[in-house]
């Protein structure tokens, strides 16, 4: 009797993290710890796989929600033991870095760009359009800073310093969980341009130690599991309202394109 041994596929279970990270209308899900934990469950439950993959795509967005996805990511690594991958494809930067960091190892493709290590919050005043229109701004608070950084009024001084405290705060927890997560693969000499909020592009990243190497998924898997394994996708699946709004649109919906649009522009994409 003669047994016959066949070497079996590898797989590789990988989740896509695309999109602005935080709630983004109802026709379209952002990223959120809400949307995504069964699918970063799904990721993690392969007894027999090896490692999981992340393929991100994102400028960023919610600093919060940004950090929940990437705890679970880390704590299910641990508790699974396996190794984590991040490959980035147009852009990995501010939140959309902060998931890449949650990986063992970031690889990059040549025009990927990285970084964007800071905090900022975009807005729009509408002073001297109700002026011009003839409309009287009336709030009525029973606190005087209830009505913070409101778009239709003059700003304060004690807002704005406000803010910016408040944006000190998170950009400290950003520059600490990279320090956490990347250690001493951060170029030392060069942290103050790290975290200076600037983005890079490809190999410069990596010089930086913002990420490992250069490569695509389908090639760093191959080199590290061999030429039998296989990225096996877990889906991002659209809900029966999301497929059944896509294609309409209303005010919110508008601002939210609008909001996103200037989050990819950002990066040139």
């Amino acid at each position: 009797m003669f047994k016959r041994f066949f070497s079996k596929d590898i797989n590789i279970p990988t989740l896509r993290l695309t999109g602005v990270i935080g709630q983004a209308g109802i026709a379209r899900s952002g990223l959120t710890i809400a949307g995504i934990e069964k699918l970063v469950d799904k990721l993690f439950s392969d007894k027999k796989a090896p490692a999981v993959a992340l393929i991100i795509n994102s400028p960023g967005g919610s600093p919060t929600q940004s950090s929940l996805i990437a705890e679970k990511i880390i704590n299910l690594a641990k508790e699974k033991n396996k190794k984590v991958y991040a490959f980035v494809e147009d852009v990995a930067a501010s939140g959309g870095y902060w998931l890449a960091c949650a990986a063992d190892e970031i690889f990059l493709d040549l025009n990927s760009i990285v970084g964007s290590i800071g905090v900022i919050s975009p807005g729009f005043g509408f002073v001297d359009l109700i002026k011009k229109i003839g409309v009287e701004r009336r709030v009525y608070t029973s606190g005087k800073s209830k009505s913070f950084l409101d778009p239709f009024k003059e700003e304060k001084k004690e807002d704005i310093d406000r803010l910016k405290s408040i944006q000190e705060q998170i950009h400290e927890n950003f520059i600490e969980y990279v320090k956490s997560r990347r250690g001493s693969k951060l170029l030392s000499s060069a942290e103050d341009e790290i975290f200076s909020g600037l983005f890079w592009v490809g190999k410069k990243g990596v010089d930086l130690g913002l990420a490992d190497g250069i490569g695509s998924i389908n090639q760093i898997i191959k080199e590290k599991h061999g030429n039998k394994a296989k990225i096996k996708i877990i889906d991002q699946k659209k809900s029966f309202l999301q497929k059944r709004l896509s294609s309409s649109i209303n005010n919110n919906d508008i601002i939210n394109r609008l909001e996103e649009m200037v989050m990819w522009s950002r990066y040139g994409l």
